[in-house]
């Protein structure tokens, strides 16, 4: 069975990994606290969806069910170390703003309901497939996060930081090691299983990889590039799906609501906090998108 990773942040300007972004994320306090906020806000919002698949199983599978709670209460404790971890530094534990990784992953999937026994299989199998890739994720960047904070000057709050991810990481790690093994157990029941989990995971890992650059990138373009990804998961569907998945999600995609207030919200953090940067370098940057997206277009 083929194994999927989480592949980098790809922009206009090139492709960054984990280490790289974090590495810029614990030399700016302000961002590193919204960092941590993004973390407890997807911890906790975690234990809202796993809590959603308990209930649509309604009983069935008990296994499943017992797994998950352990996973919703590993979760609940992840949120409720970040949150005290916030609280204590004096950081907000608002909703995040600008763009959502979460919302964004939930407007692209295409759901598999787990009320019916007809397509239980199915939707357990795309179920565990979502989560699975998403906690491999989690796992690179709190990975990422603790290497940065080992380089980082060792302040007392940047050691109580990299404290709280170090307890946080290995359950993660065990979050994925659990779902590898419960999808690897649903393949080896028949090669259509085997099937169904294979394209399961193509299907997740192109829908996460879009979610997650969605938050990243928000240089000109990003909204053709967004559309490049929504081709790229409709890829994955079978053939009969793919014009009814584009053409639901594509009006959003290219309006991308979100994204601009994203940007709006970044040319107002930069303004408030220094106006020459604004006009020397995320100005120039903006201009040099537009720049290589029009080259990109007239080649």
């Amino acid at each position: 069975m083929t194994v999927t990773y989480p592949r980098k942040l790809t922009s206009s300007f090139g492709s960054f990994s984990a280490r790289d972004v974090l590495k810029m994320v614990v030399q700016d306090r302000e961002l590193h606290l919204l960092t941590l906020n993004r973390y407890r806000y997807s911890e906790q919002r975690s234990c809202k969806d796993l809590t959603d698949v308990i209930e649509q199983l309604n009983g069935k599978c008990p296994e499943l069910i017992r797994d998950l709670s352990h996973h919703i209460s590993d979760e609940s404790r992840h949120a409720m170390w970040l949150t005290d971890l916030l609280v204590d530094l004096g950081a907000e534990v608002n909703n995040p703003p600008g763009a959502s990784y979460i919302d964004e992953f939930e407007r692209l999937l295409d759901r598999e309901h787990l009320n019916t026994e007809e397509n239980l299989d199915e939707g357990i199998i795309s179920t565990l497939a979502a989560i699975n890739v998403t906690e491999k994720r989690g796992c690179e960047y709190f990975s990422a996060h603790i290497y940065a904070l080992k380089q980082a000057p060792q302040t007392e709050e940047n050691i109580r930081i990299r404290e709280t991810i170090e307890q946080i990481l290995p359950e993660e790690a065990g979050h994925v090691r659990w779902g590898n093994r419960w999808l690897a157990k649903l393949a080896d029941r028949s090669p259509e299983h085997r099937q169904k989990v294979e394209q399961a995971k193509r299907k997740y890992a192109a829908i996460e990889q879009a979610s997650f650059e969605s938050g990243m990138d928000i240089t000109l373009g990003a909204e053709l590039r967004r559309v490049e990804k929504l081709v790229d998961i409709a890829s994955t569907l079978p053939l009969w799906q793919r014009p009814g998945y584009l053409m639901e999600r594509l009006p959003q995609t290219l309006l991308a609501p979100d994204l601009q207030q994203t940007r709006l919200m970044a040319v107002q953090r930069v303004m408030e906090r220094d106006p020459k940067a604004l006009m020397e370098r995320f100005v120039p940057m903006f201009l040099s998108s537009l720049t290589r997206n029009f080259q990109s277009a007239t080649k």
